[in-house]
């Protein structure tokens, strides 16, 4: 990082600023003006800029490198891939397919999750998703069948060789994840919730990290970090909308977000077109702009009845509509030279 020293600042101010850096780890590097004395700190530590510029003869302080330090695309060993791509069984994220995860926002039954696998198979959809402990606003909706799901979207997934993902609420839920469930998804409420985190980075399983509402893309870079830093690698970002002042759709989703996160990291990125216009009308172009824009997969909620849905089934395709959906996204994929 820079401090910029005040205008003609008094030395024994500015070795008070350089003791404290040396004290927090950092290697410094003067450089005196006929007005300005600027000093370069350089180190691993993060240190909070606001304490130093809280110190007596500092003008300000420039951070130069990003705060997540492992998430960061400057981490990556000399070597080894550029992205990260990360394999289950034999599905990979992050590579040169752009990979859809679809199904049910909820598991409901076998009837349901079975039709819904059968259709997602005949389309090339290698991931299963669904819901089983639901968190919602709403206390007087279906709040899912807990176990029960996870056992038929389990037992549904083998069926047809597919790849299981859901999203858990609670660390309460681990023991039943790691039995179930290949992929886990953290919710957008729990994006923060550290205590969570710790436990989650103790399996052995790819963890998917949805960038909440009212966060910014360090703030789920840094989350990542934690992962990381706890013990997990295989991290995968989620843009699943972000709130603005427009209440056409629930969110806004940050097209934006999807090309920026895969410059700064080396995750792979997903998008949750489903979740963030809330609009099943709204759905397919989203999911189209976020191939365009270089996403890595998608996240599309499947109902074989959506207006019979027990919850999100504005949100939810029909199957005949996925197909359609799945077509035109194989035409963008290969116009910028990814699969689908």
């Amino acid at each position: 990082m820079i401090i910029v020293m005040e205008e003609n600042a008094a030395e024994e101010q500015i070795v008070r600023v350089v003791d404290r850096l040396v004290n927090l780890g950092f290697d410094i590097h003067r450089s005196t003006g006929s007005r300005y004395t600027i000093l370069g700190a350089v180190g691993s530590r993060i240190a909070d800029v606001r304490e130093l510029e809280l110190l007596e003869g500092v003008n300000k302080v420039v951070r130069v490198s990003s705060p997540y330090k492992l998430a960061a695309r400057a981490s990556r060993e000399e070597g080894k891939s550029e992205s990260t791509q990360i394999k289950i069984k034999d599905v990979v994220i992050g590579g040169d397919q752009v990979i859809i995860i679809a199904g049910p926002s909820v598991v409901e039954s076998r009837e349901q999750i079975e039709t819904i696998a059968v259709a997602l198979k005949a389309q090339g959809v290698r991931i299963l998703r669904g819901t089983a402990f639901r968190s919602s606003n709403d206390p007087y909706g279906f709040q899912g069948l807990g176990e029960e799901g996870l056992k038929l979207l389990r037992e549904t997934a083998d069926q047809h060789s597919m790849v299981t993902f859901s999203t858990i609420t609670d660390a309460a839920q681990l023991p039943v994840f790691a039995r179930y469930v290949d992929i886990i998804q953290i919710s957008e409420r729990n994006m923060q919730n550290y205590a969570l985190l710790r436990e989650l980075a103790k399996l052995d399983k790819p963890l998917v990290l949805r960038r909440g509402t009212s966060s910014t893309i360090e703030d789920v870079l840094l989350s990542a970090d934690y992962l990381m830093r706890s013990g997990n690698q295989q991290i995968i970002i989620c843009e699943r909308g972000i709130k603005t002042f427009e209440t056409y759709t629930r969110h806004t989703l940050d097209i934006s977000a999807i090309p920026i996160i895969k410059k700064l990291s080396h995750l792979p990125v997903i998008a949750d077109p489903s979740r963030a216009t809330g609009r099943r009308d709204k759905v397919p172009p989203m999911a189209r702009a976020a191939v365009a824009a270089g996403a890595d997969g998608l996240l599309i909620e499947v109902h074989h009845d959506p207006e019979r849905a027990l919850c999100d089934g504005a949100q939810s395709l029909p199957l005949d509509q996925f197909g359609k959906l799945v077509g035109q996204m194989r035409i963008i994929a290969s116009a910028v030279e990814r699969k689908l």
